[in-house]
C-alpha cells in the first residue's frame, strides 16, 4: 500500500492559536467618524433655532488622528465663542471615546446667524 502524504484534514505543522483581540483589523468608516462629530456638534449646542440647519461635519482620517470640520448655524444673539469651545470640546471627547481616535484639530464654521426673536419683539432701544 502506498501512502499519499499532503491530504486533506492533513496537520501541517504545530498550529499557532491568535488571541480574538490580536486578529485582524478594527477600521471605522470616514463617514461614521462625521456622524459622530455632527451628532456632539448637536448635543453641545442644544435647542437650535426653528429654522437652523443641524451642524455637519467632515473628516479627515489619517492613521488614528482625526482632524473634523463642523459647520454650523446658531441664534442671534449668541455668545459665538464660547457655542465653538463647547463643540471643540464635545466633538473631541465623542469622537476619541466612541472612535478611539486622536483629535489634534477640530475647527468649528458658523455659516449663519438666525434672529432668535420675532421681529416684532425689540430687545434694545427703539424711537
Amino acid at each position: 500500500m502506498t501512502s499519499v502524504s499532503g491530504g486533506v484534514g492533513e496537520a501541517r505543522g504545530p498550529v499557532t492559536v491568535v488571541a480574538p483581540g490580536e486578529r485582524g483589523a478594527l477600521r471605522i468608516a470616514d463617514g461614521v467618524v462625521a456622524k459622530i462629530a455632527a451628532q456632539a456638534a448637536r448635543e453641545a449646542l442644544g435647542p437650535l433655532p426653528g429654522q437652523a440647519e443641524p451642524p455637519r461635519a467632515t473628516v479627515v482620517v489619517h492613521h488614528e488622528a482625526v482632524r473634523v470640520r463642523v459647520r454650523l448655524e446658531l441664534g442671534y444673539p449668541a455668545d459665538i465663542p464660547a457655542h465653538c469651545r463647547a463643540v471643540r470640546r464635545r466633538v473631541t471627547e465623542r469622537v476619541t471615546a466612541l472612535a478611539g481616535m486622536e483629535v489634534p484639530e477640530v475647527a468649528v464654521q458658523v455659516e449663519r446667524l438666525h434672529l432668535t426673536h420675532p421681529q416684532g419683539t425689540a430687545q434694545g432701544r427703539t424711537r
